[in-house]
């Protein structure tokens, strides 16, 4: 998880009070918005990719679809973001990726969504055409352009290679240190 592991190691170790008192300072109505989430991590402004690539996080957070994130689901995507198996992290990034909803993903998703990931995180170490490149090239083994959820969780785990640029390129840690420590100008 790069250079965070020291940050990560103390968000981890931080018991549920101090979550519930976090997340009641930053939305104390008990829920955040779209809106909300945007204004505290500092991402007004962005490009039309990145910004939709936040909708897209929030509304996968957004577990019961009522357009807020109560303080469960919050807890729920931090854990997952942080603790998750595997497998559950896979099927998160596939629903992620899954920009329409169709049930596959294809280039042109991936490449929007790695783009706009980078444009948050600010870490441009792999150009995004290249990764889209390597994963249909190893994963896509029919041709067919585009991925089901099975292709890529099974494709993921067959090629550590793949696997360990989608855990670089889905980092979330410095987005969590900015949730747990506030967005400092």
């Amino acid at each position: 998880m790069g250079n965070h592991g020291s940050n990560l190691d103390e968000i981890l170790a931080e018991d549920m009070h101090h979550w519930y008192n976090k997340f009641m300072k930053e939305s104390p109505s008990g829920l955040i918005t779209l809106f909300e989430l945007k204004a505290i991590l500092g991402l007004q402004g962005m490009n039309p990719d990145a910004s939709s690539y936040v909708d897209q996080v929030f509304y996968t957070f957004d577990m019961d679809g009522d357009g807020y994130i109560d303080f469960v689901e919050y807890i729920a995507a931090i854990s997952l973001l942080l603790k998750g198996e595997i497998n559950q992290k896979l099927k998160w990034y596939f629903k992620l990726f899954d920009q329409d909803g169709n049930g596959k993903i294809d280039r042109d998703e991936l490449e929007t969504i790695f783009s706009a990931i980078q444009d948050i995180t600010r870490n441009r170490n792999i150009d995004p055409e290249e990764i889209v490149s390597l994963i249909f090239e190893k994963i896509d083994v029919r041709g067919e352009g585009e991925l089901t959820l099975e292709e890529f969780i099974e494709g993921a785990k067959n090629h550590p290679d793949i696997m360990d640029m989608l855990k670089n390129l889905m980092d979330l840690t410095p987005v969590l240190v900015i949730i747990i420590n506030g967005r400092h100008s």
